[in-house]
């Protein structure tokens, strides 16, 4: 497969859970950037999900997510619209930063036991660090 049908079909995997758009586009910029055995993992776990928050004012959310299995911990990507809309570099820092939870299955990475802070730090060593904050 050449890299543009790969890119093609990602793309298509990633509309089917947050729809085409830019969204779908910032996703699959990021995820296109991780390492392959990490995007493979992805790609090939049935319990890994993307998932788009459906956020209604005044009437709550719904997020259809798939059941995580015992001992797995949760695979589930949900992710907001507004990140399409917001500055390219913060929504590509979160969207790493939630892929980086779903492949340490919500848990700690080397040394660092924090969920959170693990997540940051895969997601900086994978290029996407926490843009500063404005002042």
């Amino acid at each position: 497969m050449s890299d543009s049908e790969f890119g093609q079909n990602l793309l298509q995997y990633v509309e089917r859970s947050v729809g085409p758009g830019a969204l779908a586009l910032r996703v699959v910029s990021v995820m296109e950037q991780l390492p392959g055995i990490v995007l493979g993992e992805f790609l090939n776990d049935t319990g890994f999900r993307l998932a788009l928050d459906n956020l209604v004012p005044g009437h709550g959310r719904s997020v259809w997510i798939a059941c995580p299995s015992p001992g797995n911990g949760s695979r589930c990507v949900v992710l907001k619209p507004r990140l399409a809309e917001c500055e390219a570099e913060f929504a590509y820092y979160i969207i790493a930063h939630e892929l980086a939870h779903a492949h340490l299955r919500n848990g700690g990475w080397c040394d660092i036991e924090d969920p959170e802070l693990a997540a940051d730090a895969l997601a900086a060593h994978w290029g996407f660090r926490r843009p500063p904050q404005p002042t």
